[in-house]
């Protein structure tokens, strides 16, 4: 039995959704690639505290292993991926080149986060008005429309990575409200397809900058076959 009241473990939840969201602006504003990760990392131990705090009443052992599962996928394996591919390209600190400046995004991002909330609406009077769907589906909602945005603007293949992350992340952090009981299996699918997904595109990546000393997804136009070869 959990020592936590259903009305505080209420308001834990919504605090961690507030971190939540505000990681998911961060992976927005930020320009360096390092702060990228950072908030993306954040953002995933949010979706974990989240899925444990849901967990605990009534308690469910299938967000336990959800919980258990992202905690060690997301912020520990998915970065150390991405440093055994790319090396140093994740860690330094220059900036991310992108169509959008910052304030322009951050504006943008608003509006989408202000529009997840009225999409989210009629789906909250359909599944139920308890407080955690209340809290999780918009904001796992605004998290997708957020993660779809920063994939849209970003011109390099890593900070486009992490977009997706964020949006996969979006759907679970609303998905562990409307499916509580989904197996395990499930979460462990789609974590092996993301872990695939981060090698993937990092081997791709730093073969890239090698070639042609950028990650401009636009500069892949430049890599052209030698008609001498």
């Amino acid at each position: 039995m959990s020592l936590l009241s259903p009305s505080v473990i209420n308001n834990l939840n919504a605090l961690t959704g507030g971190l939540f969201l505000i990681a998911a602006f961060g992976i927005v504003a930020t320009r360096q690639m390092l702060g990228c990760l950072r908030f993306y990392v954040a953002q995933s131990v949010a979706l974990a505290v989240s899925a444990f705090l849901l967990g605990l009443h009534p308690f469910s052992r299938h967000l336990m292993e959800v919980c258990i599962i992202t905690i060690i996928s997301k912020p520990i394996l998915i970065p150390w991926v991405l440093k055994k591919t790319m090396g140093k390209q994740v860690y330094t600190r220059r900036e991310i080149s992108q169509v959008l400046n910052i304030p322009t995004s951050l504006l943008i991002a608003m509006v989408l986060a202000i529009l997840a909330y009225f999409l989210a609406t009629p789906l909250i009077h359909a599944t139920g008005d308890s407080r955690a769907i209340v809290v999780n589906l918009p904001i796992g909602l605004a998290g997708v429309l957020l993660g779809t945005y920063t994939l849209a603007v970003r011109r390099e293949a890593l900070p486009q990575l992490l977009g997706l992350l964020a949006m996969e992340n979006g759907a679970f952090f609303a998905g562990i409200v409307i499916a509580p009981d989904l197996p395990a299996i499930a979460e462990l699918a789609v974590t092996f397809d993301v872990l695939i997904l981060a090698l993937v595109v990092g081997v791709l990546t730093k073969a890239i900058a090698k070639h042609i000393g950028t990650t401009e997804v636009g500069e892949l136009a430049s890599l052209k076959e030698d008609a001498s070869l």
